[in-house]
């Protein structure tokens, strides 16, 4: 599968990269939901290149169990 269709299983929308906030409103997606300590809860969101990324570590981590690997499943871990 290349990066394009790994990015097309996720639905994207504009909001803040929980690992690159200064970069300000890009297109992310849902990747988590927290809850804080002090309450409520919060929606991590991941931009295109993040997303890229965490599939790329999560192929490399299911090879190395000898596990199957499915992307586009970030917010279901």
């Amino acid at each position: 599968m290349d990066r394009q269709q790994v990015l097309n299983l996720y639905e994207w929308q504009m909001g803040v990269c929980f690992r690159h906030p200064a970069k300000g409103e890009v297109l992310t997606t849902h990747v988590k939901t927290i809850r804080p300590p002090a309450g409520g809860i919060q929606d991590v969101r991941a931009c295109r290149e993040c997303v890229l990324e965490m599939e790329e570590q999560r192929h490399g981590a299911a090879a190395r169990r000898g596990q199957h690997y499915q992307p586009g499943c970030l917010a279901a871990e």
